[in-house]
């Protein structure tokens, strides 16, 4: 009796042992954030690497223009920097695109699943080239704008 009892004991003990290592180990690990948002002067941004249907999100206000993206329409590319992010907020034909590019630094969150960031932004006037304009020069103007709020981890 006393040996199944010691037997019962020690496998009591040995599954706490295993679960609280693992509850330890996850804990432990560092979680990357999917949601970040993001505002500076006039400038509101809402990105997320994905949503209910695992596709990325992109909203952008900046009290003029606001526009929601999606999918394919978000552009990222990874660097030494960071990931730039990028979206084409206007287009017209007879005087460019502008593009909204942000510079998603690296972040490990802590238990709370929630940090503050500063980080970068920029917004990109591209020249439109046309047969009729001879376009000499720089043909790209460029506009800094410092972002700043929060990056979490949700779970959609």
């Amino acid at each position: 009796m006393a040996n199944s009892t010691f037997k019962g004991l020690i496998l009591i003990t040995s599954f706490f042992l295993a679960t609280t290592s693992l509850a330890l180990a996850v804990s432990l690990t560092p979680q990357s954030p999917n949601l970040y948002i993001l505002q500076g002067n006039d400038l509101r941004i809402t990105y997320s690497t994905t949503s209910f249907d695992g596709k990325p999100q992109l909203n952008y206000d900046d009290g003029i223009t606001t526009k929601s993206f999606r999918g394919d329409e978000i552009r990222k590319v990874g660097t030494e920097l960071g990931t730039l992010v990028s979206v084409t907020i206007r287009t017209t034909v007879n005087s460019g695109s502008t593009t909204f590019t942000i510079l998603i630094p690296q972040i490990n969150l802590d238990s709370t699943m929630e940090a503050n960031i500063k980080t970068e932004s920029i917004i990109t006037r591209h020249k439109a080239i046309t047969p009729s304009s001879l376009n000499y020069g720089q043909l790209d103007s460029y506009k800094l704008v410092v972002l700043s709020g929060t990056a979490s981890l949700v779970y959609f």
